[in-house]
């Protein structure tokens, strides 16, 4: 089950995502004004913009996953009991991370006696 998890969790995992490696491109270009005084300016400056740049696209990514979010469905987790958000036909709980769907097509536990009802009865 490890690194499954909900739709919106990764959706807020890619705008987490983008805000450390801008925060981290803009520490890595003033380090070159350290490094190399005056003639790191250039490189620091270079830095900072693509550093806002990422910045800027998590703002959009957590704008984006948080606009989702009001129009998911809410229900309680079978296994957990909490309730979580869910996009589409299938998801993951937010905190157990059970798969859940709202389609029974797609449902994958199935009662066995429902099976065998199926089977015996003769065909027509």
């Amino acid at each position: 089950m490890f690194g499954k998890s909900s739709k919106i969790n990764e959706f807020r995992l890619w705008g987490l995502m983008f805000t450390l490696f801008g925060m981290g491109l803009m520490i890595l270009g003033t380090a070159g004004i350290v490094f190399w005084g005056q003639a790191g300016k250039v490189f620091a400056g270079i830095f900072m913009v693509i550093g806002m740049i990422a910045m800027l696209a998590s703002v959009g990514v957590y704008f984006w996953a948080g606009m989702l979010s009001t129009s998911a469905v809410i229900l309680n987790c079978p296994e957990c009991g909490r309730h979580t958000k869910m996009l589409g036909k299938t998801d993951r709980c937010m905190y157990c991370k059970t798969k859940l769907t709202l389609d029974p097509n797609q449902a994958t536990d199935l009662d066995d006696t429902e099976d065998k009802e199926e089977i015996t009865q003769p065909q027509a």
